[in-house]
């Protein structure tokens, strides 16, 4: 199983001793330091939150139902007090089964990662876990600091040091959940240490598998609902109890139904294939502010298993050398021929749908939010002197007829960075009359409190309150306004005259703009609506084949041959998507009238409105 789920993993970050701890020791294959992939790259704008489906349309009645900090950003204290980070850990020990593996350990193996080898070597931890000078320190080929600073967080032997750490925030991605409803989203719980020196953040942002995912989006419909009525309650007890449940059981104590499986488990914190979450920490104990990227891995031997968090590349996070049109490694030609396919998603005028992809190749196990004209400062990198690489920039920006120049192309990247989003780029220029809103200093969530309507709660960012969370409302309101089953006409090629009694081909594309996926498992298919019944046309449904899936947003097109009525006249045409035995949906096809003509007609003399034989005839005398 270990090989099947996570062989690059294992690759990168195996050492000797596993043996040792009751499993299996790895291969000398396994053991070669190879830098870890990951199969879905994590971005903090994915999914629904950038697409047209939910942004591009008249704002519902939901929005103003919608309370951000009841539904989206939930810091009160009273709330976040029912969320120990011991809790978290002892959850996620308990999952992992094996007695005598503590959530402390796990807490500590978290910490050690920031250490040289070979770390704390008291005994309970087990030895086959990555430090930061793996790999002659680095990850990905690219830099990989020792942080001492926090790594003494894994010195102390006793849960003391966890208690440093408080909740100070809840947070609801749903927009993060892709169209096809692959997965529901991400659900993160923020700790920052409050005692003890230092600041320090851990973030738990895991992903939740679609409950039901044979009806696409549709099947994520009752984890949306769940945190919009948590806007109804004007219970702040209530609301501790409900996301309690939600977050450690995947129950909805309101109605005692299981939405999902629980939010705190290790799958969903990188120990599954695709659609999984990550571990992420913001640290300062010591400078430079760094945010580091984990992933949960469970290897299992004869003897019991073994739950760790493996160090992983920061996602959205290209080693910012890869920007400089003189740099000599090798991998920067690749990522700048990449970056211009970018350009035109980077282009795109809205301060919360501009995006770009980058594949995990190019990205960097760290991101530094604070040192000046390090790698990660994406435009001190690109340099203001001419190159290819400007040049190219700029020639993909005139073919899409923007305005915008290469250096600010490059600056709505580096605020994509995790460092450009904590810190570096606040208040940065962005070109088209977009500034890049600022944080609360390094952070989007914070350990500092103010008053609120239900007592005391963590502060958040400028940033959230002004322009993320409003924008994750409307992506919210979207999904839950948009009707289950819904059907867009796009086109049809209809003949408008037909021999009696012939077959001919017809084809209709029809758009998917509900949030139930099309399938004929689910009975969804085309149905005839002038006339209702076969008996005009010979056939009165057009099913889907038996693996289609047409998702929101997804057109599909149906070809099928017809028999045009033996009596000639006029016929009507007109067709429409229907949920068989459960509704008919969505919009018509225009309604068209097919004249069917006589078969009986002299090829050489054939009257109007016939269709006549491909004959050769006589030419006049």
């Amino acid at each position: 199983m270990v090989q099947r789920l996570f062989r690059s993993l294992c690759a990168a970050f195996f050492i000797t001793g596993l043996a040792a701890c009751g499993v299996e020791a790895p291969s000398a294959e396994e053991t070669q330091p190879v830098a870890p992939q990951e199969a879905t790259p994590h971005s903090e704008r994915a999914g629904i939150g950038i697409a047209p489906e939910f942004n591009e349309r008249t704002l519902s009645a939901f929005v103003g139902v919608i309370d951000a900090r009841k539904t989206l950003a939930v810091t009160d204290r009273t709330i976040l007090a029912s969320f120990p980070l011991q809790a978290v850990f002892n959850q996620l020990a308990t999952q992992n089964g094996t007695t005598g593996f503590t959530s402390t350990q796990l807490f500590r193996q978290l910490w050690d990662t920031q250490n040289a080898a070979p770390g704390q070597g008291d005994l309970h931890l087990v030895t086959n876990y990555a430090h930061c000078s793996d790999n002659i320190g680095q990850l990905n080929g690219f830099p990989y600091v020792c942080r001492p600073a926090e790594g003494a967080e894994a010195v102390d032997t006793t849960p003391a040091t966890m208690a440093t750490y408080e909740a100070v925030g809840l947070y609801n991605r749903f927009d993060l959940a892709p169209v096809d409803g692959a997965n529901c989203g991400e659900y993160r719980i923020v700790y920052a240490k409050r005692s003890g020196g230092g600041r320090n953040f851990i973030i738990f942002e895991a992903v939740l598998p679609n409950p039901q995912p044979t009806l696409g989006i549709e099947g994520c419909r009752p984890i949306a609902n769940f945190w919009r009525n948590l806007s109804d309650d004007t219970s702040v007890t209530s609301r501790a109890t409900k996301l309690r449940a939600f977050y450690f059981e995947g129950r909805d104590v309101s109605t005692n139904q299981i939405l999902s499986m629980p939010v705190v488990h290790f799958d969903n914190y990188g120990n599954r294939t695709g659609n999984t979450g990550q571990v992420r920490t913001n640290q300062f104990r010591g400078g430079p502010w760094m945010l580091h990227e984990f992933k949960t891995q469970r290897t299992c031997g004869t003897s019991g298993c073994i739950l760790k968090f493996v160090p992983v590349t920061v996602k959205t996070n290209p080693f910012g050398g890869l920007f400089n049109p003189s740099s000599a490694d090798t991998r920067a030609a690749q990522f700048q021929s990449h970056f211009l396919t970018q350009v035109a998603s980077l282009a795109v005028n809205n301060i919360n749908t501009f995006s770009y992809a980058v594949p995990d190749s190019f990205n960097s196990g760290q991101s530094d939010a604070q040192s000046g004209g390090v790698p990660d400062d994406y435009v001190a990198q690109f340099g203001a002197g001419a190159s290819t690489f400007r040049t190219n920039i700029q020639s993909k920006l005139t073919a899409i007829g923007s305005t915008l120049t290469p250096d600010q192309i490059v600056a709505r990247a580096q605020a994509q960075s995790c460092g450009g989003c904590h810190q570096r780029s606040n208040g940065a220029p962005l070109g088209g009359g977009l500034t890049f809103p600022s944080s609360a200093g390094f952070v989007h969530s914070s350990e500092f409190t103010e008053a609120g309507p239900d007592g005391e709660r963590f502060r958040i960012s400028p940033a959230l309150t002004g322009t993320f969370l409003p924008h994750r409302q409307q992506v919210l309101a979207s999904y839950l306004d948009t009707p289950v089953r819904n059907a867009g006409f796009v086109s049809q090629s209809v003949p408008t005259t037909v021999l009696a009694g012939r077959s001919f081909t017809v084809s209709i594309t029809m758009k998917n703009t509900g949030t139930h996926a099309w399938t004929a498992g689910k009975s969804f298919k085309l149905g005839s609506q002038a006339p209702q019944d076969n008996t005009t046309w010979g056939v009165s449904r057009v099913l889907l084949g038996a693996n289609e899936v047409i998702h929101q947003g997804q057109q599909k097109t149906f070809t099928f041959t017809l028999t045009a009525p033996t009596t000639p006249g006029q016929y009507a045409f007109q067709w429409r998507m229907l949920q068989e035995a459960v509704v008919w949906f969505g919009g018509f096809t225009p309604l068209t009238t097919i004249n069917v003509a006589s078969l009986t007609v002299d090829p050489c003399n054939c009257p109007s409105g016939s269709i006549c034989p491909d004959v050769e005839c006589p030419q006049p005398q």
